[in-house]
């Protein structure tokens, strides 16, 4: 086992890292802008290390800065966490150039499954089913066009080289195709630094259901089941997430599983992934991309298996088997997590700072908060304006959705503007507590007139 690993990431999921650490008995070096001086993963580190100003790109982007904090301290490992380097086969190398164990998957999985037109290659030799689509990317208009034609409308423009929602552009008719190709491309640009993008077929009122993978260094390659992640913003970002997946028959359930695994194994995936469907009206599933990390929704599968994902991508990278078979994980009960976020959804989701002059978290039976918040803390601009994730876990998904509710009311938090109150919104439709929500679902919420006087 590593007697030190360094987090090369932030906020709640830096927290998270180091106190599975901590439960390891493995010593923790945390870096940090100088934004983020006084932040609790900061605080909570054996050691911390300031690599640049405040922002990303010349911090916590900064590979050289990060390596060099990790030879300074003597960290064996470095975990990325999720977002910034996570998905970054470059990083993956210079760690291991460096003598440094990056713990996640190798860098070849990591190349593979980021190209995403490659993955939908990957995916369907290893018999996943896949959307109709571009195999490779868009190089010109005049492709593009043809493409789209041979198709069908509507379709989707993604970026061939990330995901998280960006560089995404729904197309209804060949009139709209060329400025969304445009767009998606410049997207692509500035989210990836490729402009990459290909071409999908457009499934109307689609569910998004993901399968959490963990796979060890000896070939061992299981699932962890499903997660429900329809409730998405306008940008395709997750507000609230669940497991298992509401109202998924049990053959459909065992079927995602395989696919999953068939394509982890397909890549020589190792560690822990993430392989994400879209299912259609009559269950119906295809493979969209595969995500090389750790996923921000990842309590909830730990609440309904009992296994710690972080604790177990940290053993994996040690080199420790998987000790337990497939059918011997279990689903206990049901889970569901909410993303409390510094953001005005009724303005098109507008990040909002400020000075925390007020935090209490939500308590009691069931209730779990991920969060780096204390009160007096100061959210910056410059960074994702997440800052809890509170997760509920209960024996059936009618206690789970009351303990939600129970739990996003008992939550205060002042001095900056938070998507509390659409989140209970979202939580009181009778559409949610029936598990019908597709990916439109919230964008036709922001546009109906239950919206008008708020939440109370």
């Amino acid at each position: 086992m590593f007697r030190k690993v360094l987090i090369a990431n932030r906020g709640e999921i830096a927290v998270r890292i180091i106190r599975a650490c901590r439960e390891l008995g493995i010593r923790t070096v945390a870096v940090y802008s100088e934004a983020d001086r006084d932040a609790m993963h900061v605080q909570l580190a054996d050691e911390a290390v300031c690599i640049g100003p405040a922002p990303s790109v010349e911090s916590y982007l900064n590979i050289p800065h990060i390596l060099m904090a990790a030879h300074i301290t003597g960290a064996e490992a470095i975990h990325p966490g999720y977002g910034y380097l996570s998905e970054r086969s470059s990083f993956a190398e210079a760690c291991a150039a460096q003598g440094i164990k990056f713990i996640g998957p190798p860098p070849d999985a990591i190349a593979k499954m980021g190209d995403k037109s490659l993955a939908r290659q990957i995916a369907q030799r290893a018999g996943a089913p896949v959307l109709p689509g571009t195999e490779h990317a868009i190089q010109t208009e005049d492709e593009a066009v043809a493409a789209a034609r041979r198709i069908g409308y509507p379709l989707l423009i993604k970026a061939a080289a990330g995901g998280g929602g960006r560089g995404i552009r729904r197309v209804m008719s060949e009139d709209d195709l060329l400025p969304a190709l445009r767009i998606a491309q410049s997207e692509a640009q500035a989210a990836f630094g490729s402009s990459d993008v290909y071409l999908e077929k457009y499934i109307p009122e689609p569910r998004h259901v993901e399968v959490q993978i963990l796979a060890d260094e000896h070939g061992k390659v299981l699932h962890l089941y499903e997660r429900e992640c329809s409730v998405q913003t306008p940008r395709h970002q997750k507000m609230i997430e669940e497991a298992p997946a509401p109202n998924l028959k049990p053959e459909t359930r065992a079927a995602l599983g395989e696919a999953a695994v068939k394509v982890a194994q397909a890549v020589g995936y190792q560690n822990a992934g993430t392989v994400e469907f879209l299912v259609d009206s009559d269950e119906n599933f295809y493979f969209i991309e595969m995500n090389t990390r750790l996923q921000v929704e990842h309590p909830v599968t730990e609440a309904i298996t009992g296994i710690d994902i972080v604790q177990w991508q940290i053993r994996i990278a040690a080199g420790e088997p998987l000790p337990f078979e497939q059918h011997e994980i279990p689903i206990h009960g049901h889970a569901i997590e909410a993303r409390l976020t510094a953001e005005i959804p009724e303005r098109d989701f507008t990040p909002s700072t400020g000075r925390i002059s007020e935090w209490t978290p939500p308590g009691g039976p069931g209730v779990r908060v991920d969060s780096h918040l204390y009160t007096g803390y100061g959210v910056p601009p410059y960074y994702d304006p997440l800052l809890a994730k509170i997760i509920v876990h209960a024996p059936t998904r009618a206690m789970a959705l009351a303990r939600l509710e129970r739990a996003l009311q008992e939550t205060r938090i002042a001095g900056v503007h938070t998507c509390r109150d659409f989140l209970l919104r979202i939580v009181r439709t009778d559409e949610f507590r029936k598990g019908l929500v597709s990916t439109p679902f919230v964008p036709r919420l922001l546009r109906s007139d239950l919206m008008v006087g708020g939440v109370r």
